[in-house]
């Protein structure tokens, strides 16, 4: 039934035209023809969403007795038939069943998140390795340095013999410039900071919040230029290589497929309706790209404070993020390249793409009551890694210049303040006439596919255009 709370915009005419069987309100549709959700909640759709249209159910059926049989079958088979002789395999081979198992449970009992291609237990999976990133956090935080560090040693004997070089420079001749010198800049670690700014652009969507955290990241590195060396750039290395050339380009190739896949029209054809082997392959292939793909619209001329409050909290929260990259590479003393620091970059990435459609949504759905869980569990690991970087960190933080973690701060909250406003102004002046078009864009792009083969309509971020009261 409708909730007494739902917070109704006020400002603009709706019209509601579509109900369901017990006559609650499904849709309404705002003066500018904008969907506005209302009636019931819509956290269900962002913490576990459903699968129409399926044509193939043996993906989608339970097979909890097979998957219990076959798990069961694979833990006996390598507890007796492996060598037990070596304790050290031993208690690998123990922690291995242990994920493994959570890793089955997460499949059978996880919520799915809010997409659902190519599949909802690939996101089910990474709900699972998120939850236990956070138990493992958590089990270093009540450790001393000294046992986390003697684990890491453990699980890869190579870095016993590895120690940060805190007495090599940074950012020297800086007035020498050749072009052979900045050449030489662009490695392997620049096209990965290309790619990572382009998948934030597919993440985010939004020019002005891509480039305040872009901007601010660099602010960032020079006030904890004093803690951690690496931070210690060159101008020309942070201005043209760093802002410009890798996250310039990456926002525009990220923004630019956002475009192109806006511009497509979704309508999937069930994979049995497909004749040819090649279709079938095809459509296959196709099962990992978005079911369906629209413009979000973070902001708007008319949002309230609190959303205002909530895009400055996330351009902060996406700093403290890339900080915790640096400082836990830099207090265990990890090479940049190492496993160890690449595996977690992989999970924090996939881990933050439900976690930012959630975000989205529990801002701008004022029907949404409450944040995912993807998006909490990633809040907690944020928190916990940061609480792990000062509490084994401890003789790094000793030297903290006081003065420039509070200029930090307060350059951080002046800045997103500005631009969360800036781009409101700009929406406000120059984006009005923009709006009945990107209506009936929307309109198209929201089309639910037809014959939906292995799940559908998943990786779209809708936009809404009521305004939430947090």
């Amino acid at each position: 039934m409708t909730s007494d709370s739902e917070k109704q915009p006020r400002s603009r005419k709706s019209t509601c035209s579509r109900y369901d069987d017990d006559q609650n309100l499904l849709d309404c549709y705002g003066s500018e023809g904008h969907r506005i959700r209302s009636g019931t909640d819509s956290f269900p759709n962002i913490n576990e969403r459903p699968v129409e249209d399926i044509s193939i159910e043996f993906f989608y059926k339970p097979h909890t007795i097979t998957l219990l049989l076959i798990s069961i079958c694979a833990v006996i088979y390598f507890a007796f038939v492996r060598d037990c002789s070596n304790v050290e395999d031993n208690l690998r081979a123990g922690l291995l069943s242990i994920v493994f198992f959570f890793l089955i449970i997460s499949i059978l009992t996880f919520p799915n998140g809010p997409f659902t291609r190519p599949h909802p237990v690939v996101w089910r999976i990474v709900f699972g390795c998120s939850v236990l990133y956070e138990i493992f956090l958590l089990f270093m935080l009540f450790q001393n340095y000294e046992t986390v560090r003697k684990i890491f040693v453990w699980i890869d004997p190579s870095l016993a013999s590895f120690h940060i070089d805190m007495d090599k420079e940074y950012g020297v001749n800086c007035s020498d410039i050749t072009v052979k010198k900045i050449y030489d800049h662009l490695d392997v670690f620049a096209v990965a900071h290309f790619l990572g700014w382009a998948f934030k652009a597919i993440l985010i969507r939004h020019l002005g919040i891509l480039w305040a955290i872009s901007v601010m990241w660099e602010v960032t590195e020079i006030a904890f230029a004093h803690l951690l060396p690496n931070f210690v750039e060159c101008w020309w290395d942070a201005m043209i290589l760093d802002v410009l050339v890798c996250n310039g380009l990456g926002i525009w190739v990220g923004l630019k497929i956002c475009q192109i896949l806006e511009m497509r029209e979704y309508k999937w054809v069930s994979i049995r309706d497909i004749e040819s082997t090649t279709g079938k392959f095809k459509r296959a292939v196709l099962q990992f790209t978005p079911g369906s793909w629209t413009t979000v619209r973070w902001l708007d001329p008319t949002c309230t404070h609190m959303r205002f409050v909530a895009l400055c909290q996330l351009v902060i929260f996406w700093q403290v993020s890339e900080l915790n990259t640096f400082f836990l590479k830099h207090v265990y003393e990890f090479p940049p390249s190492h496993p160890f620091v690449v595996s977690r970059l992989v999970l924090i990435g996939v881990i933050v793409a439900p976690s930012v459609r959630q975000y989205y949504m529990y801002v701008t759905d004022p029907s949404c009551s409450r944040v995912g869980t993807q998006c909490w569990v990633y809040g907690a690991i944020m928190m916990t890694e940061a609480l792990l970087c000062i509490r084994h960190g401890a003789e790094l933080f000793e030297r903290t210049q006081a003065l420039n973690i509070l200029l930090w701060l307060l350059c951080q909250s002046l800045v997103s303040v500005l631009c969360v406003y800036g781009c409101v102004l700009w929406h406000q002046y120059f984006a009005t006439d923009k709006n009945s078009s990107g209506a009936q864009q929307e309109s198209r792009t929201e089309a639910t596919p037809t014959g939906g083969d292995v799940g559908d309509d998943a990786d779209d971020l809708e936009p809404e255009e009521d305004k939430k009261n947090l």
